[in-house]
């Protein structure tokens, strides 16, 4: 199980980064144990990180804004650490057999508001967003993955979204590199709060005009990574992904009229594991 988010930096993620992680911290400390004890261990490795980069301000925003997120990530002690790429949602595994994985996943949207990003005056805001749902990825050679999450996203956006990751890992030592495709589909409703404007809000807004996406292909495309395991605690990894919006969500005038089809992300993540002998 991982958890690793992308979003804009803002002074409440910030407090909310700084809380989590303490509270991560003052919670498990008394109980974990290094992973260089030569003890055998029961429980959990855990994994915390520290995830920092820029991504777009929004789905087809121009800009790009800071991000400094944690991420949490747990396995048993008799299992093989797997590759997790570092723009999958978060997810916990109900089945792994080493080839084939199965299990439970989500995702935290952050929210899009037009008093934060002035371009979007007039055209809604959309509200924190929760997305939750399923994942299944196998391995169809020994250095390449493919993974599919399906996910329904409720509160601030209410529809389906589907992602799809093909990625080719490479291990060489202590380095691990990857790079893939990716591919974003979503329904209607879930397209509507992102790309769509009512007559209404074209009207408030005075550049864009009127706008009412249908369902389908989103996004497509690629990720990439290069991580450095120094020991059996710690790695660091760096990452880059450039999406590029697709269909409906292309001909949106919030990418054409005021943002960009070109999506960037760019990060830096460190991590630590340790044995955690809890539930």
């Amino acid at each position: 199980m991982h958890l690793i988010f992308y979003s804009p930096l803002r002074s409440t993620r910030v407090l909310a980064s700084i809380a989590g992680s303490v509270f991560f911290f003052h919670a498990f400390n008394a109980r974990a144990e290094s992973l260089t004890d030569p003890t055998p261990v029961s429980g959990w490795i855990v994994t915390v990180r520290a995830n920092a980069g820029y991504a777009a301000n929004y789905d087809g925003s121009k800009g790009v804004s800071p991000y400094a997120l944690p991420g949490l990530g747990m396995r048993r002690p008799n299992t093989p650490v797997s590759f997790s790429a570092p723009d999958e949602s978060p997810g916990f595994a109900l089945y792994d057999n080493g080839f084939f994985k199965a299990g439970l996943t989500g995702r935290l949207r952050t929210p899009r508001s037009s008093a934060t990003y002035t371009e979007l005056r007039g055209i809604h805001d959309i509200d924190w967003t929760v997305e939750a749902g399923g994942f299944a990825e196998f391995w169809t050679f020994n250095k390449l993955r493919a993974r599919v999450e399906l996910r329904h996203a409720f509160l601030g956006i209410n529809g389906d979204v589907a992602d799809f990751y093909l990625d080719w890992v490479e291990q060489h030592g202590p380095w691990t590199f990857s790079l893939g495709p990716r591919l974003t589909l979503a329904d209607q409703p879930y397209m509507n709060k992102l790309f769509g404007v009512t007559p209404y809000e074209a009207l408030l807004n005075g550049v864009v005009t009127p706008f009412d996406p249908s369902g389908g292909a989103k996004s497509v495309g690629v990720t990439g990574s290069v991580t450095y395991k120094w020991s059996e605690e710690w790695s660091t990894s760096v990452y880059g992904k450039y999406n590029h919006l697709v269909g409906v969500a292309a001909a949106s005038p919030i990418p054409t009229k005021l943002g960009s089809a070109n999506q960037f992300t760019c990060g830096l993540s460190v991590a630590y594991s340790f044995n955690w002998n809890g539930f």
